[in-house]
């Protein structure tokens, strides 16, 4: 049997992190009597003078932003990375006790002035000049020499972290390619020397002639519920042409991930009927100086809704001591994305 079609355990391979995951259909009929998330309001006003993102406001640490009227960027005010940095361990380098300075810049991107939106809300004309913005601070924070991986992410939702509603994004630059992107290079870079193409690219074929688990695309980009999926209704946006980073795409590419980022963010919001929780991030081409033609431009969505707008996934027991796991599969997962309309439902939403 397909392990589509599958109804009892069985695990399946992320050949991008080189990690398995266990998938157990059957515990989608256990009663839940666990945790159930109290939604919070649904309005929040086109201004905010309490927002500190908001055009005109003064920031927590008396900064004032301008009266923009479209993308905004500026240093983060609260960074996680500095561009200097000094950390002093005992012991000798190889020791178990190791630690070494870490340099870098933490930018935040304001996708719209109005305070009440969301990418699922925004317009497609809206949501190009945030494309636009991403690449050119792409472009921008990896020429600088200390500069050798660029991570774009966004976590959307307060069950996520975020601290703002405000429409915006974080981007931290930093000293050396962090874990996740790391991973991911030396997967593809294995699979090019192995095989002589590329790793999505070839995966990417294989999910358009199945099918399965494609939940919607355009002339440039798929977006499928990957096989080997971690979170309920994780996504993974995948360029069509083999682009190593945003730089790569033209004016009709970056308007086309503006499209498919609204078709998937308003299929999200109309699944529960939530304004939906994730997070998102972009993974490109490290910014290394060295030539990279292992790389695969894509995203990954991490949404943590389970069964409704107030049951989620959380990461805990075996799979914190063992294994990823998930109970709905991919397949089922992407039918139900794929079944949302998308045109977004914001008539009925929830916080």
């Amino acid at each position: 049997m397909k392990p589509g079609k599958s109804q009892t355990p069985h695990r399946r391979y992320n050949p991008l992190r080189r990690q398995w995951v266990l998938v157990s259909p059957q515990r989608t009929q256990r009663p839940w009597q666990g945790e159930v998330a109290t939604p919070t309001a649904a309005t929040s006003p086109a201004y905010d003078p309490a927002c500190y993102l908001c055009p005109g406001n003064s920031r927590s640490q008396g900064q004032q932003n301008p009266q923009y009227t479209g993308v905004f960027a500026f240093d983060n005010d609260f960074p996680a990375l500095l561009p200097q940095s000094h950390v002093e361990v005992g012991g000798e380098a190889d020791s178990l006790l190791r630690a070494e300075p870490e340099r870098g810049v933490c930018r935040v991107v304001c996708f719209h002035p109005n305070h009440s939106l969301t990418l699922a809300q925004m317009q497609v004309d809206e949501i190009v000049p945030v494309v636009g913005a991403w690449a050119e601070e792409f472009r921008q924070l990896g020429a600088q020499p200390d500069i050798h991986y660029v991570q774009i992410f966004e976590n959307r939702g307060a069950m996520m972290g975020a601290s703002n509603p405000h429409p915006h994004c974080q981007i931290w630059a930093t000293e050396h390619v962090p874990d996740e992107p790391l991973l991911e290079t030396e997967s593809q870079r294995s699979y090019l020397a192995e095989h002589g193409c590329c790793l999505l690219c070839d995966y990417l074929k294989l999910e358009l002639e199945r099918e399965e688990r494609v939940v919607c695309s355009n002339d440039d980009f798929v977006v499928v519920v990957p096989f080997w999926a971690v979170w309920p209704f994780e996504t993974l946006i995948l360029s069509r042409s083999h682009r190593a980073g945003m730089t790569e795409l033209d004016a009709k590419e970056q308007r086309s991930l503006a499209q498919i980022l609204k078709q998937i963010t308003t299929r999200y919001d109309n699944l529960f009927q939530v304004s939906f929780p994730y997070t998102m991030g972009f993974h490109q081409q490290p910014t290394d100086g060295q030539p990279h033609p292992e790389w695969h431009f894509h995203a990954h969505f991490y949404p943590p809704l389970l069964r409704s707008a107030t049951v989620r996934k959380h990461m805990v027991g075996f799979e914190l001591l063992g294994m990823p796991q998930r109970d709905i599969t991919p397949e089922g997962a992407a039918e139900r994305l794929r079944s949302m309309p998308e045109t977004h439902s914001s008539a009925h939403l929830r916080g």
